[in-house]
């Protein structure tokens, strides 16, 4: 008898994201007439920047001639581009790295899913609450978290952190020790950010604890405030305990071409079963070599070209065009009473839905009454009830009819 997976049946029957596509899609059955907007899933409308599709075509161009094909290249990625990456986004903010400790991948959702691989299911997880949903998801996959409770919401194995407006959406070191903790900031989907002082608190935490931090650094780009650092590792020590994860897809509009990285300090360490301790830079590369072929020669040229003047200059452009759209939609969510968060540092805007409706009442009202899409916060955790996220990748002049269309609206 062939068996599955036992813990692909515990998840939800549905993602989040599937269950607002039914939604739309019988809303839209329903009224053909109707203009929906979309400021729900965090997919990008920018075009890739130009100096990017240049590199993309000269690197197709190679694969036509002898001399300059390439078939399977380094599963860590070209050193070209991890060369790059060092020189860019670290070293340029005082960060020491070896090219070796920079993993190319095929974007930060597949490495924070597969990072599980060569941890221990018997890991106690934490995660922040409300959180992206792939962090739980994954960690059930791979049997590291117990049986759902009654509220539906909770995973008994899971410690959850709150992030409320009671602490200003700053998670509290948890009183019970987690194994591995997940952090994401730029926070997704609150759009707060951690001050230097905060991050640190949760470095010296995992020292002083012999904890984990995986931390999702997907919208580091978005940040204007010198004071939010970009990078965990620009905390003392937090190589020893931090893997960090990146992704061109919000950056430079890679949602569609697929390109991120994966940091894998070799001073970390964790242990085995008998207290040994391991180099995990060496068990990730193991596990790449194994499972993964590497990201393809020409995205990872495209990637490159992000990097050079022209490149920096242009994606800088779009980030500021999601920017302003951010700015647009918190001052008008604002000037009509609603409570938010984020928008400054972070491509989200975190909305406290009015006159107590939950967040799943709210989203039909905006989608029925305004045809326009957000996001459910109850579907980032039981933190998120009451809550309701909206982003800023949209395309400008949608952006500008959504907010026409809210400042009408009679909540």
């Amino acid at each position: 008898m062939v068996l599955i997976n036992d813990n692909y049946l515990r998840l939800p029957e549905s993602y989040l994201f599937s269950d607002i596509k039914k939604k739309v899609t019988a809303f839209k059955a329903s009224h053909p007439e109707a203009k929906i907007i979309s400021l729900g899933i965090g997919d990008v409308t920018r075009p890739i920047a130009p100096v990017i599709i240049e590199a993309l075509h000269s690197a197709v161009d190679e694969m036509g001639h002898p001399e300059t094909f390439r078939g399977y290249g380094p599963e860590q990625g070209y050193s070209f581009l991890q060369e790059k990456i060092v020189e860019n986004d670290f070293k340029a903010r005082g960060v020491e790295l070896d090219t070796d400790e920079v993993f190319i991948s095929d974007g930060a959702k597949s490495d924070i899913g597969n990072i599980g691989d060569i941890l221990s299911v018997k890991n106690k997880i934490a995660v922040t609450d409300p959180v992206y949903p792939v962090y739980v998801d994954t960690n059930v996959m791979g049997g590291r978290a117990g049986i759902m409770e009654k509220d539906g919401q909770h995973w008994s194995d899971i410690i959850y952190i709150p992030c409320t407006s009671e602490n200003n959406f700053v998670p509290d070191l948890p009183a019970q020790r987690p194994d591995v903790i997940y952090l994401c900031y730029p926070n997704n989907p609150t759009g707060t950010t951690l001050l230097k002082e905060e991050l640190e608190k949760w470095v010296d935490y995992a020292l002083e604890n012999d904890s984990l931090i995986l931390f999702d650094a997907a919208y580091e780009a978005f940040i204007h405030d010198e004071n939010i650092p970009h990078s965990i590792y620009e905390i003392p020590h937090a190589k020893r305990v931090a893997i960090e994860f990146r992704s061109f897809s919000k950056t430079a509009g890679f949602t569609g071409l697929r390109c991120g990285y994966t940091v894998v300090p070799k001073s970390l360490r964790i242990s085995d079963e008998s207290g040994k301790r391991v180099e995990v830079n060496k068990l990730w590369n193991r596990r790449q070599t194994t499972k993964f072929n590497g990201t393809s020669y020409i995205v990872q040229r495209a990637a490159e070209a992000i990097y050079s003047p022209e490149g920096k200059k242009q994606i800088q452009e779009s980030i500021e065009y999601y920017m302003r759209n951010a700015r647009l939609l918190k001052n008008c969510l604002q000037n009509i009473g609603l409570q938010l968060y984020g928008g400054d540092n972070a491509p989200y805007i975190w909305v406290k839905t009015p006159n107590r409706l939950s967040s799943w009442k709210f989203f039909d009202r905006l989608l029925n009454e305004c045809h326009i899409v957000g996001t459910p916060g109850i579907g980032f955790g039981p933190s998120g009830e009451g809550y309701f996220r909206l982003t800023a990748f949209g395309r400008y002049e949608d952006t500008v009819e959504a907010i026409s269309r809210i400042q009408n609206w009679k909540l």
